[in-house]
């Protein structure tokens, strides 16, 4: 593994360190949405629960592929970490059951296409691979497209919810996915679809609730500490490119991680100042096609991440 880093003088991070959850609340790059680490409301329940169509004992997600390769539709590609409540902790082995409608709105009611199961990794991200779910009739009008999660920590119960997505016209007349206050509030399930330039659409969900895990951070935890701009180009061949901004003086690591939450990379790990910069992975040869977590640390404490696909 190669590493090259290069210095930007910014003038202006004091100003950006005072808008950066504005900013984090924005970003938008090609593949990339920053993590929530201090927006520490619960993911909530959905209204409709588990549906009519959920099945039991669904088999583990193979390598990250949810659907399989002849499936009809847009591939989507679905990752995020899970928090606990304090938002202070991360829940490794996190069990993630999910299914969803195929692209014409049918479910598999017989057998297991388009549903499984995966666990957060040691670092408490998750990710898998599927289509974007069609929609269907319920009554006389459309379900939105959407995602059926049951997220179970161990040793803690099991949060049943939906994941929604943001532009759906259908959401505004659907009795679950319009709800934006109390017990089943799924303003914070209705999550931006960016897409690149494969035609891919990404997107990223974030799940707080109730579990014991590994402290990323005391409760005070600020984005004021530094985030991670960009990771480009994204999805990545040889290279990627990282931008990111260090808002105080303070030990800093940036580290790379494959889906199953071994480290792969350590880019930086030593003391820095207050500035820009600019970090190149270029990772070995061997390192097979997937997706990979890049992580800034500051002072050992994990304040941001972001999502790349090597191909």
């Amino acid at each position: 593994m190669k590493n090259r880093r290069t210095f930007l003088k910014n003038t202006t991070l004091g100003a950006l360190s005072l808008g950066v959850t504005s900013m984090l609340k924005l970003e938008n790059t090609t593949n990339i949405k920053s993590t929530p680490l201090i927006m520490c409301d619960p993911t909530t329940k959905d209204f409709y629960g588990e549906g009519p169509f959920y099945t039991d004992n669904p088999p583990m997600i193979d390598n990250t592929k949810l659907a399989g390769p002849n499936e009809p539709g847009q591939t989507m590609i679905i990752s995020g970490r899970v928090l606990n409540l304090d938002c202070n902790e991360f829940i490794p082995d996190t069990v993630i059951d999910v299914w969803h409608a195929n692209d014409a709105g049918q479910y598999d009611n017989q057998g297991y296409t388009l549903r499984g199961f995966t666990t957060t990794n040691e670092e408490g991200f998750y990710v898998f691979e599927t289509i974007k779910p069609g929609k269907y009739l319920n009554g006389s009008s459309f379900r939105p497209s959407h995602i059926h999660f049951k997220i179970t920590p161990p040793g803690f119960p099991t949060l049943i919810t939906q994941l929604y997505f943001d532009g759906d016209t259908s959401i505004d007349g659907d009795a679950a996915a319009s709800i934006d206050s109390g017990t089943y509030d799924a303003s914070n399930r209705i999550i931006e679809l960016s897409e690149n330039e494969d035609g891919i659409l990404e997107g990223q969900f974030d799940i707080t609730i109730n579990g014991e895990g590994i402290a990323v951070g005391t409760n005070d935890i600020h984005l004021d500490k530094g985030m991670i701009y960009s990771a480009s180009p994204n999805p990545f061949m040889n290279e990627v490119e990282i931008k990111y901004g260090v808002f105080k003086s303070a030990k800093v690591g940036l580290v790379v991680f494959d889906a199953n939450g071994r480290q792969i990379a350590l880019l930086e790990d030593q003391p820095m100042e207050a500035e820009k910069y600019t970090s190149i992975w270029e990772p070995d040869s061997f390192l097979p096609s997937g997706h990979y977590f890049i992580a800034l640390r500051v002072n050992e404490l994990q304040v941001h991440y972001v999502k790349v696909v090597k191909v």
